[in-house]
């Protein structure tokens, strides 16, 4: 299997994961309003500090972001790119966001495909500081209970990046049993999923969120992505069994350091970590 050496020493657990509780709702992202406040008070509005959304189309401007790029230091395996702000309206075509705390304050970590208003189709990791909702547009969003993302340093990356933590409860109402995961770089993608569900008794369950890197990627149809730098959003995500076991199916968007953009359903086997995968399982049997 494909993998990148890291400027760090590889942590011993592989998986760091939290268990919780979760609901999900749906809500209007409200226009004017920056895009992480937009998300920070509907979700303290139903009891949660934090936890995942997944958005099909939404409107943006102004609007921020970078893209993956190579690092030109030995510092980190990659890094980011300059910071682009299109003009005008970008319209999203999917995403998925993180929302937790850094530095004390609420944060997310958010990777689109979209739409700008020139015609040019873009991709990359939004920018919470200058992205504002330019029109209403829902979002479908899980709350976590129990467990919040937050940004600490990885030694073994070299970044500071979005991992779940123990939370005190809020109250919140929840229906589900859920896990906040993050899983380390260099380890299968859809295996690493199963083998943790298989290890916790679930035997079916949703993905909710998914917002991480790949080394390139593989699709069941064939498709390859070759640059190793990625950053990708889970548009569909299950575990569920099969005549094999547990099945991971993970369909994805992703852009890499190149700008070419892809889409698809992932191989199963073939799809190492780069940097991180945070998301959200929730537990159905």
């Amino acid at each position: 299997m494909r993998s990148i050496t890291q400027p760090g020493l590889p942590i011993a657990e592989r998986i760091q994961w939290v268990e919780a509780r979760g609901r999900a709702f749906t809500f209007t992202m409200e226009q004017g309003q920056p895009l992480l406040e937009a998300a920070r008070r509907v979700f303290a509005a139903h009891g949660f500090a934090g936890g995942v959304l997944e958005i099909k189309r939404g409107a943006l401007g102004p609007f921020a972001y970078v893209m993956p790029a190579l690092s030109k230091t030995a510092d980190h395996a990659a890094f980011y790119s300059e910071t682009y702000r299109p003009a005008g309206v970008t319209r999203l075509s999917t995403a998925t966001m993180t929302l937790g705390m850094r530095d004390g304050a609420p944060f997310f970590h958010c990777h689109a495909l979209w739409t700008e208003a020139g015609g040019r189709a873009g991709g990359g990791h939004i920018l919470p500081e200058e992205t504002v909702v330019a029109e209403p547009f829902e979002v479908a969003a899980f709350g976590v209970e129990g467990a919040i993302f937050a940004a600490e340093p990885d030694p073994e990356t070299g970044f500071k990046l979005f991992g779940p933590v123990p939370a005190a409860p809020r109250g919140a109402t929840t229906d589900r049993r859920a896990f906040a995961l993050r899983l380390r770089p260099n380890q299968d993608f859809a295996g690493c999923l199963e083998a943790f569900c298989k290890a916790q008794g679930v035997r079916e369950a949703r993905i909710r969120g998914g917002v991480g890197s790949t080394i390139g990627a593989r699709f069941d149809d064939g498709g390859v992505v070759e640059p190793f730098a990625t950053e990708l959003t889970i548009t569909s995500g299950a575990i569920a069994p099969s005549a094999d076991g547990l099945q991971a199916t993970l369909d994805v968007a992703l852009v890499d350091y190149t700008g070419a953009l892809a889409q698809g359903r992932l191989v199963r086997g073939d799809n190492p970590v780069l940097m991180t995968m945070e998301l959200v399982l929730e537990v159905v049997a």
